[in-house]
């Protein structure tokens, strides 16, 4: 599912969970979408974690300097540098709803 197909499930569950009632467009939930993922972002560059309870945990974790092979030349080491590295650890709901 990409994002275009993500917005347009969002539309029709809530369109379907309201009768209609409440004609969420595209427009609407695209625009919700994007704020999420972008307050999950924010979040995320200034250290915190994004719990949602049932579905998951986002968060970054520290990677070590290491040193790596060029896949071109296997005999060449090269120096990879430490970085922060986003995560995301799924819930207990969601596991259990994917191993159904």
């Amino acid at each position: 599912m990409n994002k275009a197909e993500l917005i347009a499930s969002v539309v029709e569950k809530v369109n379907k969970e309201t009768g209609g009632k409440s004609a969420l467009t595209k427009k609407l939930a695209e625009d919700a979408v994007n704020a999420t993922l972008k307050s999950i972002e924010s979040a995320l560059v200034s250290g915190d974690k994004v719990q949602l309870i049932g579905f998951g945990t986002f968060e970054t974790r520290e990677r070590k300097a290491r040193q790596g092979r060029n896949p071109r030349k296997p005999d060449q080491v090269i120096n990879i540098s430490a970085a922060k590295a986003p995560v995301f650890k799924a819930g207990k709901a969601l596991k259990d709803a994917v191993n159904k």
